[in-house]
C-alpha cells in the first residue's frame, strides 16, 4: 500500500524551494506572533487559547493542507506529468494512499510543530493548551490533507476551492454559523483538544464520540474517492 518511489517524489514536489517557502511562512508568523504577545501581555492561559485556537487551528493548519493535499498531485495532473507514474505498475490506490502519508506528514511537521512551539512560547503548557491544540493540529492534519488530496484529483482549480472552504467555511461559517460547526473540521478536532486540556479554555461544538466518528468516517470515504478517480483518469491509448 505504500511505495517509497512514490513518496520520494511527492516530498521532492512538496519540499521544493518555492513551496517550502510558502509552507513556512504561515509557522512562522505564528510563532512570532506568539513572542510578542508574550512579551505585551506575559503568560496568559486564555490569552494562548485564543491565539492558538484562532489562529493555528482556524487558519495555519487548513491552509497548510490545502497546500500540501492538493499539492500532493493535483500539479501532476495539471501539467500531464501524472501518465508518467500511471504508467508504472503501481495500484492506483498505492499511489493515492502513499500521497496522502506524504501530504500528512508535512502538514503534521508544518502545522502541529509550530503550534506546540507557540504554546510553549505563550504560557508553558500550562492547563495542558499547548499539548491540546497540538493533538488538534495532528488530528485536524489528517482529515485535510485526505479531503484536499481527494480535491486535487476532482478539480483543476482545487488550491481556490481548498482556500475557499479554509477560510470562509471553516474560519468564517465553521466559527460563527452553529449548523456549520457540526460539518467542520476544526470543530472536529477542538473536540478532541477540549478533553485534554479540561475546563472552558478549549471549547468544540462537538462531542468527541461524534468527533472521532466524523474525522475517521471523512478521512477513509475522501482516501478511497480518491483512489477510484485516480483508477478512472485515463492514460492516452487506453480504451
Amino acid at each position: 500500500m505504500y511505495d517509497p518511489t512514490v513518496a520520494r517524489l511527492t516530498y521532492r514536489a512538496l519540499l521544493g524551494r518555492r513551496r517550502a517557502l510558502i509552507l513556512g511562512a504561515l509557522p512562522l508568523l505564528l510563532i512570532v506572533l506568539s513572542v510578542a504577545v508574550r512579551a505585551l501581555t506575559g503568560a496568559d492561559d486564555q490569552t494562548a487559547s485564543d491565539v492558538l485556537g484562532g489562529f493555528a487551528i482556524a487558519t495555519m493548519v487548513p491552509i497548510i493542507g490545502v497546500i500540501a493535499g492538493t499539492g500532493a498531485i493535483g500539479p501532476e495532473i495539471d501539467d500531464g506529468s501524472v501518465v508518467y507514474l500511471l504508467s508504472k505498475p503501481l495500484k492506483r490506490p498505492t499511489i493515492i494512499f502513499t500521497k496522502l502519508i506524504v501530504a500528512i506528514a508535512v502538514t503534521m511537521v508544518f502545522s502541529a510543530v509550530p503550534t506546540l512551539i507557540a504554546g510553549l512560547i505563550l504560557n508553558g503548557n500550562g492547563q495542558q493548551i499547548a499539548v491540546a491544540y497540538t493533538v488538534a493540529a495532528l488530528v485536524s492534519s489528517i482529515a485535510y490533507s485526505a479531503l484536499f488530496l481527494l480535491l486535487g484529483t476532482v478539480s483543476r482549480h482545487a488550491v481556490v476551492f481548498g482556500l475557499v472552504y479554509a477560510l470562509v467555511w471553516e474560519a468564517l461559517f465553521g466559527s460563527l454559523v452553529p449548523g456549520a460547526r457540526t460539518l467542520s473540521v476544526q470543530q472536529w478536532s477542538l473536540a478532541v483538544a477540549h478533553k485534554i486540556a479540561g475546563g472552558d479554555l478549549v471549547t468544540s461544538d462537538v462531542s468527541l464520540t461524534t468527533a472521532t466518528v466524523l474525522l475517521v468516517a471523512v478521512t477513509a470515504l475522501a482516501t478511497w474517492y480518491a483512489g477510484q478517480k485516480l483508477r478512472t483518469l485515463k492514460l492516452a491509448g487506453e480504451e
